[in-house]
């Protein structure tokens, strides 16, 4: 398989999704800007944020496409691994409807634990109940993501990958629309637009994926449920997967929480918007890389080339830091305009883009672990072990919560608590990241090779040339970020372009990128063609 081809597939459509996100998010910024009504908003838009990380991109396909393949691998074809998906669904759908509804019913404490009962705001009776309500709006959207993972498993497995990276374009058309259609004066009506559009985007991700299916042949049956051996092993495998994959939502839940308990109104909303922003390269590279990855290699390993599982990995890994490092460089640099020129306007002052931008700084420090992650992971996940991660994503949990209450209120003296839970969350990442290689390497299942150690420091001395451009080009571009938003797209596209540039050429003169590098891409994709 070429793997920068699928990425481009794959990640080409999860970027339009981000893009759509951003617009989206600009939207919500312009509307109701970083206020109570944002803050509730995103809590309730967090729980399914956290939900989709941890079952649909976490550990429903950790857990299912290995077992998935190997069904397949095993002589019966598609329709052997037709046949377990139907089990599957059997148990998953009443325990999911039985889930959601446990949910609903317990809206009010988790909108709590997920907001840290908003202390430092003081909310009244009414705006929490608010906030609850919204939860409620939202919450539906868990048991139809789950069902939209069982159906892109399946259609990854079958190298059908463009399919589910699409799904999410659907999300983010809805809630756009919920803006542009029923926003109102109100931040708190815009608020509640927004959270029912969740809902109706998690309906059409379903519809998408069930006609995908048909269309390649897959009509799934709704069995009486039955706990056989298979489905038992996957029930097995998908509890400790979704701490595994999902230990950076699971930071990001524990840091909105303390956020809401210990900084005052509108941090949630800065940490919200510096997390979309980093969001974007890790959505086109890292849960890219991570779609593909797994059904790749869990093939490889069950056809016993364990070689050519270690090679894709390694690809992997170095094109996710080529892709990875300077959007890095630019989020540390460049933060304030970038940000500036997103979202300072309407309801999003000044104040708001610095809080946001520091925020954004922080997290970016991690972005290169957060993406690894997703490299790293299926070297366990397509062996059938999920345990490994969990227990290394639990200390990575444990590093996040401790870095979060020492770092809030260290960093709130200086009247900048909200840099602290993307801060810990970024180390804990790391740390993480750190810990998956080193247990694969002892494993011996996964070693960096010459060509990985020998682009690397070139990559990020490429990256670091690129973060002083940046800051050399800033300050004439600024006065043009907070204008009409023509300009402001202008703007944007000159400082990016001016960074895009030196990247490439300091790429090719330091040696990370060479032309005999882009004359055998030219050549894999004429011979591809």
């Amino acid at each position: 398989m070429n793997l920068a081809r699928a990425l481009g597939s794959v990640g080409g459509l999860t970027l339009a999704s981000r893009v759509l996100a951003l617009v989206r998010d600009t939207l919500q910024a312009a509307y109701v800007g970083a206020s109570f009504a944002s803050d509730a908003f995103f809590v309730a838009f967090r729980l399914p944020n956290m939900f989709r990380a941890l079952f649909a991109e976490g550990a429903f396909s950790a857990a299912f496409i290995p077992l998935f393949n190997r069904k397949v691998a095993e002589g019966g074809g598609t329709a052997a691994g037709v046949d377990f998906a139907e089990r599957a669904l059997a148990l998953l759908f009443p325990i999911l409807v039985a889930f959601t509804a446990l949910m609903l019913i317990a809206a009010y404490p988790i909108t709590w634990g997920l907001s840290g009962g908003f202390e430092r705001q003081h909310p009244s009776p009414t705006d929490f109940a608010f906030a609850v309500t919204l939860s409620r709006f939202t919450i539906p959207y868990l048991m139809l993501i789950s069902l939209v993972s069982l159906l892109g498993g399946i259609l990854n497995s079958l190298n059908k990958f463009w399919v589910n990276a699409a799904a999410p374009i659907l999300l983010n058309v809805a809630m756009i629309a919920g803006l542009v259609f029923f926003h109102g004066d109100d931040a708190y009506d815009t608020a509640r637009a927004q959270a029912i559009s969740v809902t109706a985007g998690g309906a059409l991700q379903l519809a998408w994926l069930v006609w995908a299916c048909r269309r390649a042949g897959v009509h799934l049956r709704l069995r009486f449920p039955k706990l056989d051996d298979d489905v038992k092993r996957l029930l097995k495998l998908i509890v400790p997967a979704a701490a595994g994959a999902g230990a950076a939502q699971i930071n990001l839940a524990i840091s909105t929480a303390l956020a809401g308990g210990l900084l005052s109104a509108g941090s949630i909303s800065a940490i919200y918007y510096a997390d979309r922003l980093n969001q974007l390269p890790l959505g086109m590279i890292g849960i890219g890389l991570g779609t593909i990855l797994l059904p790749v290699v869990s093939r490889l390993l069950s056809e016993g080339r364990e070689a050519e599982a270690m090679e894709t990995q390694n690809r992997g890994l170095e094109l996710a830091l080529f892709l990875t490092l300077p959007a890095t460089a630019a989020f540390v640099f460049a933060a304030e305009p970038i940000v500036r020129g997103l979202f300072q306007h309407g309801a999003f002052d000044a104040a708001d883009t610095t809080r946001a931008a520091l925020a954004l700084s922080a997290f970016s420090i991690g972005l290169p672990s957060y993406v690894l992650v997703k490299v790293l992971t299926p070297g366990f996940y397509a062996r059938a072990d999920t345990k490994t991660p969990v227990r290394l994503a639990l200390w990575s949990v444990g590093i996040n919560l401790v870095g979060n209450l020492i770092l809030i209120p260290l960093l709130g003296r200086y009247e900048i608590g909200q840099v602290g839970p993307p801060l810990a969350t970024a180390l804990a990442s790391t740390i993480n990241v750190a810990s998956l290689y080193v247990t694969l390497a002892r494993q011996g299942h996964f070693t960096l090779d010459a060509q990985v150690r020998r682009k690397v420091p070139r990559l990020a001395v490429a990256a670091a040339l690129m973060g002083a451009t940046l800051l050399l080009v800033t300050p004439p571009i600024d006065p043009y970020l907070t204008g009409s938003i023509v300009t402001r797209g202008l703007a944007l596209a000159v400082l990016v372009g001016a960074g895009v540039l030196v990247y490439a050429v300091a790429c090719f003169a330091t040696g990370a990128f060479r032309v005999s590098d882009l004359r055998f891409l030219l050549r894999r994709r004429a011979s591809s063609r």
